[in-house]
């Protein structure tokens, strides 16, 4: 009897096509989706590239029929109080409190890999494995699963991922992670799925963040690191750390975001020497590629936002936290943010920087 595969289904290219592998293989596939947008929170643009947004109705309405035409079933599941107390309670607090929120990988963690398959199971649905179309891969090394870098270095979601325990990386299955994503929408062409050529969503939500923090414009100041005020703005909340482009002040040179006082509702700017950082602590810390407990400072590079590179540091426990040194100081490193560690040195599993050992939340950064 084959194996059962449930498949988080989106309605776009990549878990469409992430069924049809898994099907053609011989596994027995259903598809799960969430229903996550909720009333009391409105979106208020949408454009079918996000994941929360009004058009959600028609969306799954497509998955379901895609669902029958392949002869997949389809179980759509209600996770919309869940994802506005989890996810966008989430999003926010952290802004309103000076962080900048990672809500994907908040999602991942509580919502796709968690809260959906226990609502699946609680239901009556059972499966084996739980599949998705994330450009990523798990390897067993030494009876551990450890989360690796997709082949595709443009849209690898390892970032994204960190945090799914070996609990979980034991029961999930990255069909996608060894593709391109042109081989992908060249494999769905060939199947001739209907979304091939479909945009990808490029985040968690369409509009204007400042639409989900309900929020009324609070008028403040953008004050220099040495005190000087050097003009107004409508609220800290829509000032992130590191932002140099939109701070709507003259001055001779470039100005960046260092920090965010939100019991002052200032935003603190400085030159790009100021702005840079050498050290930063991280909490939350979750541990994939490497036993719980380490000792001894270990290198790696680190990853502390999902668009940017890694970077060699040195990384210290200190007690529940890590300590993370950079070779070189680095200009927004942004409280609320994830940091991921990957491997400083090739591996018998991967190269250098492909595989993840970890990550955490950054608490604060400080010279």
């Amino acid at each position: 009897m084959s194996q059962t595969v449930a498949v988080g289904l989106s309605g776009g290219v990549d878990s469409t096509l992430t069924a049809l592998l898994l099907k053609e293989k011989g596994y027995h596939v259903i598809g799960l989706s969430m229903s996550i947008y909720n009333k009391d929170i409105p979106s208020l643009k949408t454009n079918g590239k996000a994941c929360y947004g009004s058009d959600e109705k028609e969306d799954l309405k497509n998955i379901q029929k895609w669902g029958e035409q392949n002869d997949i079933p389809v179980s759509i599941l209600d996770c919309s109080e869940e994802y506005k107390k989890i996810v966008l309670s989430y999003f926010k607090e952290s802004y309103l409190s000076g962080e900048t929120p990672n809500p994907c990988i908040k999602c991942n963690e509580m919502m796709k890999f968690g809260l959906l398959l226990d609502k699946a199971r609680s239901s009556g649905i059972s499966f084996d494995y739980f599949a998705t179309g994330h450009y990523a891969q798990i390897v067993p090394f030494q009876n551990r699963f450890i989360l690796k870098k997709g082949v595709d270095s443009l849209k690898d979601q390892s970032y994204f991922l960190y945090r799914l325990t070996q609990e979980q990386l034991g029961k999930i299955l990255f069909p996608l992670g060894e593709f391109t994503k042109e081989q992908v929408r060249q494999m769905a062409r060939d199947r001739h799925i209907p979304v091939a050529d479909k945009a990808d969503s490029q985040d968690f939500y369409a509009g204007d963040y400042t639409d989900l923090l309900e929020t009324e414009n609070q008028q403040g100041e953008i004050v220099h690191l040495n005190g000087r005020v050097l003009g107004r703005h409508n609220g800290f909340w829509h000032f992130t750390i590191g932002q140099r482009k939109g701070l709507g002040i003259a001055y001779p040179v470039p100005l960046f975001v260092v920090d965010l006082d939100p019991s002052r509702n200032q935003v603190i700017v400085a030159e790009s020497e100021l702005a840079q950082k050498s050290e930063a602590l991280v909490h939350s810390l979750v541990w994939g590629g490497v036993k719980d407990e380490f000792s001894a400072p270990i290198r790696a590079l680190v990853k502390y936002r999902s668009a940017g590179r890694s970077v060699p540091a040195l990384v210290k426990k200190e007690g529940s936290m890590c300590r993370v040194l950079f070779d070189t100081p680095q200009r927004g490193i942004t409280q609320g943010q994830s940091v991921v560690f990957y491997n400083a040195e090739d591996h018998p599993i991967g190269k250098a920087g492909s595989l993840v050992l970890g990550g955490g939340i950054l608490k604060r950064s400080v010279k």
